[in-house]
Formats: structure tokens, sequence, C-alpha cells
């Protein structure tokens, strides 16, 4: 499932503060991005349309919720950028962050005890 850049901050106020009404979901990211309610209204329907948020009637009124859940979308975002960008590969990956973007102590910590515990794997 692809799903835009606008998209994506509606279902990041979804994971965050879910469910939420329509109104509510405008007053998450209409605001902080100069959206109108109706572009707020278009980005749901196409959301709903490809099933990756869910509304539903209840008694505090109409209800916006995810269906597809914040890991999954990262892990199917990570991979997808990880296959075009670097032919599936992660060392290319991590090489190139370390390369363009200065790794603080703790990032390299955290990266160098991820590849010990997959070592002992």
């Amino acid at each position: 499932m692809k799903i835009s850049g606008a998209e994506s901050q509606i279902m990041e106020a979804l994971w965050r503060k879910g469910p939420l009404t329509p109104d509510g979901i405008v007053d998450e990211v209409g605001e902080a991005h100069g959206w109108a309610p109706g572009t707020v209204k278009t980005l749901i329907t196409r959301l709903l349309r490809k099933k990756a948020i869910e509304g539903r009637r209840e008694a505090e009124g109409y209800l916006y919720r995810p269906l597809l859940s914040r890991t999954d979308y990262v892990q199917s975002e990570s991979q997808s950028l990880v296959d075009r960008l670097f032919d599936g590969e992660v060392a290319p990956l991590v090489a190139h962050f370390a390369e363009h973007r200065a790794l603080t102590p703790k990032d390299i910590q955290v990266l160098k005890k991820l590849i010990s515990d997959l070592e002992d794997e």
C-alpha cells in the first residue's frame, strides 16, 4: 500500500491520538500544514479507499481509526527505501548515513550493540 506524504500526516495523527472525528483530524493536521478542512477530508477519503483506515459511527459521533499499524507502515517504507536506493542491501544505507551525517557517540554505541546482538543470534 502506497501512502503519500500528506496521507501519512493523517495516519500519524490517528496513531498518536486515534480514534478521531473528522474535525479532530482537521484540528490535528489542518492548520499545521495550511490545509483547509476539505483537503483533510479528501485525504481521509483516499485512506479509506486504500483500507489504511476505517470509519465508524459510534456514540461519540463518526470516528476514524487506523487499520494499518505504524510498525507495519515503517517496515514497508523502510524496505521500499532500501530496495529502491540500495538494491536491498542495508550496509550501503548505513554507510551512506555514516558518511553524510555525523553519527553521535550514542548512534555508534547503538549500532555496535545491534551488530553484536545480530552476531550472537
